[in-house]
């Protein structure tokens, strides 16, 4: 062989050994893309818990008596923050979870498990604000942002629209002495906005429910 072949070979096991390396340079740092967005994206899909400062504890506020509740007027008022909407409905047969002589009082965050709109909350025959074609067969809410549906018997169970789980639950205490109904503390999930989507556990639905806002005191929970 030649000194010229010699030398030609050579020059093309270089060229060759440097295509490799400047493929294997590129899918490194395709993969090391790859992994840092889907760090990114974890990082982004997680929020801690908020730090604890000291001990968490539900608020408990008198929502009532029994004798003032009728089951077309819904009462609106704020739980467990004074910016976190909530409503009582006495949904004139037995719910789920329900309180009072009929097992009948329901309470539930009033805050859109889609997209965190405020939803009408209707007794049997009413309509909500944005379509009056629409009568309410059984107790529930409606939102009007994407038409989103809970039925107030079965614990707020979806029954309609996107919303991908049912609005929490206030926890309600009937004082059956003296008729006075009271809110004692959220059920799982987490209210929309607080924490990640659809939190259960019931220690983290603690801490994130009562974080970014003030609680309620029995002068603010019907504060506007």
């Amino acid at each position: 062989m030649s000194t010229s072949e010699i030398e030609e070979q050579e020059t093309t096991r270089r060229t060759g050994s440097r295509r490799n390396f400047l493929k294997l340079l590129l899918t490194l740092g395709v993969a090391s893309t790859v992994g840092s967005l889907a760090s990114m994206f974890r990082v982004l899909n997680y929020l801690p818990p908020p730090v604890q400062t000291g001990p968490l504890a539900w608020p408990v506020v008198t929502l009532g008596n029994i004798s003032s509740l009728e089951p077309s007027k819904p009462l609106q008022f704020n739980y467990p923050l004074v910016d976190t909407p909530a409503v009582l409905i006495k949904c004139g047969t037995a719910a789920e979870n329900g309180v009072g002589p009929n097992s009948d009082i329901v309470a539930f965050s009033n805050l859109c498990q889609h997209l965190g709109c405020v939803y009408a909350a209707l007794p049997v025959g009413a309509s909500p604000p944005c379509n009056s074609s629409f009568v309410a067969p059984i107790p529930q809410g409606y939102c009007c942002c994407h038409g989103g549906q809970y039925d107030f018997r079965q614990a707020a169970k979806v029954v309609g629209g996107p919303p991908p789980r049912p609005v929490p639950q206030v926890v309600l205490k009937f004082d059956s002495n003296t008729g006075d109904i009271s809110a004692i503390g959220m059920a799982p999930p987490t209210i929309f906005g607080k924490g990640p989507p659809g939190t259960t556990d019931t220690a983290l639905v603690l801490q994130y429910d009562l974080t970014g806002g003030d609680l309620v005191t029995q002068d603010t929970v019907f504060s506007s």
